[in-house]
């Protein structure tokens, strides 16, 4: 959506076209008529959650127009079983091959790709809104407590929700109070066990469960914090770690994915093991302890996020590349 509002000053127009909303892989049949639809532009650019069900047309067709892709998961998804990535993951890379670009999110996606799409391979990572210092800040998020940590991530297995209650769970009563934001159901097994975890710790007295937000109510919960903790572990990019950052928060989470690109262990925040859920407790509790220490690293986060790149300049590297496909035919 940033994008397609960026459109108009980067001489293009965005068009969405959505494939049928049928369970995996039943789409990959009835999905002629979107892929008809999407040719009638001059760039066919393709959701990466989406190109596994674009693979059989472009296999039994020979598009005239161009075919790019942007890429915010690895081929095979990135939240499902051993044997849907196994097949997702052939599609995908069918899908990739028949395309002339392929914009991927992070610097981490690349490694994830055969060398043989090397060459068609750009990254461009999402953008960040500078910072401006104009959010108002969420009130009394610490509520009488020492720090207030946010969390901010859907309920799936792979942003380690409950590797964080755990290590939450162990800490002196006056040290934090936590704020879980993200949709509790979005795979209703693991949410079951993020509740399970909380009542089960006995931790529901010092956690405030948010829910879904809105960005600008998101904003306020970034201002009005203390630290941002998710031990995610796997983020092809992390949007949510460049917010905190643009914030002056620490960011706290596993030394995984996307988040060894965007902070460095002891400057911008604490990078833990992937796993020690002790190592991940002690990280909180001295960013919680000590003020100076988290204002040195939050200061530096700040310093860090002004780096990355804003939407302005994301959309600008985004549509260069679309215009220079333009007009060519697959490869």
């Amino acid at each position: 959506r940033r994008m397609a509002a960026a459109a108009p000053h980067h001489g293009a127009r965005v068009r969405f076209v959505s494939f049928p909303n049928v369970p995996w892989p039943l789409a990959t049949i009835v999905a002629s008529r979107a892929m008809e639809d999407a040719f009638a532009a001059d760039v066919c650019v393709l959701d990466s959650i989406c190109a596994s069900l674009a693979a059989p047309w472009l296999w039994t067709r020979s598009p005239k127009r161009a075919v790019a892709a942007i890429l915010h998961q690895p081929p095979g998804g990135i939240d499902h079983g051993a044997l849907r990535s196994l097949a997702q993951r052939r599609l995908d890379l069918a899908t990739y091959r028949r395309c002339v670009a392929l914009v991927l999110a992070s610097s981490a996606l690349e490694s994830s790709l055969p060398r043989a799409l090397a060459d068609k391979s750009v990254v461009v990572p999402p953008g960040s809104d500078p910072y401006s210092g104009r959010a108002r800040a969420a009130r009394n998020l610490r509520a009488g407590r020492g720090a207030a940590l946010l969390c901010a991530g859907n309920w799936v297995e792979r942003k380690g929700i409950v590797d964080l209650v755990e290590a939450f769970a162990d800490l002196p009563h006056a040290t934090a109070t936590l704020h879980l934001v993200g949709d509790p159901w979005a795979e209703p097994r693991y949410g079951a066990k993020v509740w399970l975890a909380l009542e089960r710790l006995d931790v529901l007295d010092r956690v405030v469960v948010h829910g879904p937000v809105s960005a600008g109510r998101l904003q306020e919960l970034y201002a009005g914090a203390d630290l941002f903790v998710l031990p995610s572990l796997r983020e092809p990019y992390g949007t949510v770690y460049g917010e905190a950052m643009a914030s002056g928060l620490p960011v706290v989470g596993w030394r995984a994915g996307n988040l060894v690109h965007l902070a460095t262990d002891g400057i911008e925040g604490a990078l833990v093991p992937v796993g020690d859920i002790p190592a991940l407790r002690t990280a909180i509790r001295r960013l919680c302890t000590d003020g100076e220490e988290r204002r040195r690293m939050g200061k530096a986060a700040r310093r860090r996020a002004a780096a990355l790149p804003t939407w302005e300049q994301s959309a600008r590297a985004l549509f260069d590349v679309l215009h220079d496909v333009s007009g060519r035919a697959r490869v």
